[in-house]
């Protein structure tokens, strides 16, 4: 296990959140548009506090436990997302990952370029063995990220979730080192 360092892209620096992100955090996690298909509602800057106090205390690469990573824009420092990683209790080489954009940022490559660094970083320097992320079926920007990141949707999980209010089907999408690797020569 290892402390997260920030990694960059040509337009991002992916690194661990800092104190003066909070505002920006809760403004893009409480925009009920992105919240649509993540796990809160109506989430608010007591929840931002308690999250950055977890995240404080949270270890990069442990087993079973999740990071968040926050994303910004190297040209104006703008906080503009976040991705987690969770690597697997059982098998730390496997490693779900999960991402969060503010809405103002979406549809611009962001997402697609801060995965493409976050994977690279997971296959080459930590030499993770696969990759997976969970989508709602009904989120078609999630969906079409993922299959632009060369992943395989695996499972089609039907109405498995009981999610704000009614139930929910899941696609599981994963890729393997090796595909990776292969994709990126």
């Amino acid at each position: 296990m290892k402390e997260f360092s920030p990694i960059q892209s040509a337009r991002l620096a992916l690194r661990p959140f800092k104190e003066s992100d909070l505002d920006e955090f809760v403004a893009y996690r409480a925009d009920p548009d992105v919240a649509r298909y993540q796990s809160w509602d109506d989430y608010t800057k007591e929840d931002g506090i308690a999250f950055f106090e977890e995240m404080a205390n949270a270890r990069f690469d442990a087993p079973g436990e999740y990071y968040q990573i926050a994303f910004e824009l190297m040209e104006t420092n703008d906080l503009i997302g976040d991705c987690v990683v969770h690597p697997l209790a059982e098998d730390p080489r496997q490693v779900e990952i999960g991402f969060t954009l503010a809405r103002k940022f979406q549809g611009k490559g962001y997402a697609y370029e801060a995965l493409t660094t976050l994977l690279d970083y997971l296959f080459v320097d930590l030499k993770k063995h696969r990759a997976f992320a969970v989508s709602d079926v009904k989120n078609e920007g999630s969906v079409r990220l993922l299959e632009n990141l060369g992943m395989r949707r695996e499972g089609h999980f039907v109405q498995n979730i009981w999610f704000k209010g009614e139930w929910g089907s899941e696609y599981l999408y994963a890729i393997l080192n090796k595909e990776w690797s292969r994709g990126r020569r």
